[in-house]
């Protein structure tokens, strides 16, 4: 923090001097971008100090995920990922189908009874409205925020309007290998099985 503020201080002499000692007018030229840019850096450093940091957003592809784990619907399954992803510096959102509930419980289930069950605000969980697909929302919930997708879904019915699919890293894997989970965050391909010997 101490730079930027440095940087502030001699722009702002150097801005001074530029306008009030004659002869000196051309160091405006100079003093006016140093003092704008150190005033960029010391917002931003305010900014990240102050915990309002832009968050690193993740969106997740509820009703894919939920089906990691032994092939059947597991909220805590979902729980697990969200907090494996929190321990890795993302923001998640979850975005589920309208069956979910059904699959998870055996009735509908609210955005505001999942997002209890899983311990995010209201506003990062949605269920889509019933006889919608959830594919489109989690894409354009992805570029709206410019935010990685976790599920282990292709997406080709919507390649052609979402190529970012195809793009290395942007969908992110999982799954549970000997009890364990594992994600793809870093680009690296799943887990093999351990041969027996």
């Amino acid at each position: 923090m101490i730079t930027p503020i440095l940087l502030l201080c001699l722009s702002l002499v150097g801005l001074v001097a530029a306008i009030l000692v004659p002869g000196m007018s051309d160091l405006l030229l100079l003093a006016v971008p140093s003092t704008v840019a150190s005033l960029i850096l010391l917002l931003t450093g305010w900014r990240k100090r102050g915990g309002r940091e832009v968050p690193n957003w993740v969106v997740l592809d509820g009703s894919n995920v939920m089906h990691w784990k032994d092939g059947t619907a597991q909220i805590e399954t979902v729980r697990d990922v969200i907090n494996a992803l929190t321990r890795a510096g993302f923001t998640p959102g979850v975005v589920f189908d309208a069956n979910a509930g059904h699959k998870l419980q055996g009735s509908y289930l609210n955005d505001r009874t999942l997002s209890r069950q899983l311990g995010l605000p209201r506003d990062r969980v949605m269920v889509v409205p019933r006889g919608e697909p959830a594919d489109p929302r989690i894409l354009e919930a992805a570029r709206d925020y410019g935010a990685r997708i976790v599920t282990n879904d292709r997406f080709r019915d919507w390649a052609a309007i979402h190529p970012e699919v195809h793009t290395a890293g942007h969908l992110i894997t999982g799954g549970y290998h000997n009890g364990k989970l594992w994600l793809s965050l870093d680009g690296a391909a799943a887990p093999q099985p351990l041969a027996h010997s």
